[in-house]
């Protein structure tokens, strides 16, 4: 099974991963969604919302742009970082990641 992950701002995928207020996460077995979920990340500080996603059992994280110690730290805990997606609402990109059509590439992010 995987867990995906992505920053939500408004309803679409947010480019900011440490200033979401939201993260939308989808159980993904067999190419179904299974379960998706809303849940308020714990306050900005370094370090903090990377360590929640793996406590969250994230394996893939979905965003636009990240910082570069937020990667290490997820990738240290072997979750999967797509970095550069473009926005869209969370159900098209996960839908997206799961027929393995989702584009990416580009950091956002450039702290």
């Amino acid at each position: 099974m995987k867990k995906l992950a992505m920053p939500v701002e408004n309803g679409k995928l947010s480019h900011h991963f440490g200033h979401s207020r939201e993260f939308m996460f989808f159980e993904i077995e067999n190419n179904k969604v299974i379960s998706r979920v809303s849940k308020e990340p714990p306050p900005h500080a370094e370090g903090t919302i990377p360590r929640w996603l793996i406590a969250e059992k994230v394996t893939d994280l979905l965003v636009g742009g990240i910082g570069p110690k937020a990667i290490d730290i997820l990738n240290s805990a072997a979750i999967d970082v797509c970095i550069g997606v473009e926005v869209d609402t969370p159900e098209n990109i996960a839908n997206s990641y799961i027929v393995g059509s989702l584009k990416y590439g580009q950091n956002y992010c450039h702290h």
